[in-house]
């Protein structure tokens, strides 16, 4: 998977939201696209907390196990494995973080509140999240 390992390279023991905006990235593509991981988290038990990230209210807060449980049913749970090996931390830290940035990918990829269809890229555009990346690091980047 080059897109994690260049994403991820190099971050040793620390999942900063550089790393965290890769993992989140990998995890739309894995799934198709925006469109992908939305179906999927809404068929997995976060119906209401994808609706928000995706419509234009607050970000219904969702827990890491909430997130693994569902990325596991889903089929992704062999992204998050290999993500926390690489970064050389738990899964369930990694999923505890990736809780507080999946929802604002989405957010940010959605931003008028709809979600992108499969036949645009599956709405994933990485530039899009290299921004957030910014936003999140701030001038760090």
């Amino acid at each position: 998977m080059s897109f994690l390992d260049g994403l991820l390279g190099g971050q040793g023991q620390q999942a900063g939201a550089g790393s965290l905006i890769g993992v989140a990235g990998q995890l739309i593509q894995q799934a198709g696209g925006v469109q992908g991981l939305t179906n999927m988290l809404q068929q997995h038990g976060l119906g209401d907390a994808v609706q928000s990230w995706v419509g234009s209210g607050a970000n219904q807060a969702v827990s890491g196990d909430q997130l693994g449980q569902a990325l596991q049913n889903g089929g992704l749970g062999a992204v998050v494995q290999e993500a926390a090996g690489k970064l050389g931390v738990d899964p369930g830290q990694l999923l505890g973080q990736l809780s507080q940035v999946l929802p604002h990918a989405v957010d940010h990829l959605t931003p008028d509140g709809q979600v992108p269809e499969a036949g645009q890229g599956g709405g994933f555009n990485l530039g899009m999240l290299e921004g957030l990346a910014g936003k999140l690091l701030g001038s760090q980047a």
